[in-house]
């Protein structure tokens, strides 16, 4: 199983989008958490994994700064109405 995790994705990181990239990070967890994978593979899995969170947290980072662009110099708490 962990064979097919490592090789689902042959798209480059930098490539994918949030989704792609929470979602094979989600299928990466597994197959570490399951602990069937060999240790060279487990190795790459977590390197690929790694790349990953790297790659989401620059595109989240990067949908921060549109927002503030958006909405002026800072953000501002959601604030929920209370009737």
């Amino acid at each position: 199983m962990a064979k097919s995790t490592a090789k689902k994705s042959e798209k480059p990181v930098e490539e994918l989008t949030y989704e792609e990239a929470m979602t094979e990070l989600e299928s990466i967890v597994d197959s570490l958490e399951g602990g069937q994978s060999p240790l060279e593979d487990a190795m790459k899995l977590f390197e690929r994994g790694q790349a990953l969170v790297t790659h989401c947290g620059v595109l989240l980072e990067s949908a921060q700064l549109k927002v503030q662009k958006l909405s002026g110099e800072s953000l501002e708490d959601f604030e929920e109405e209370s009737e």
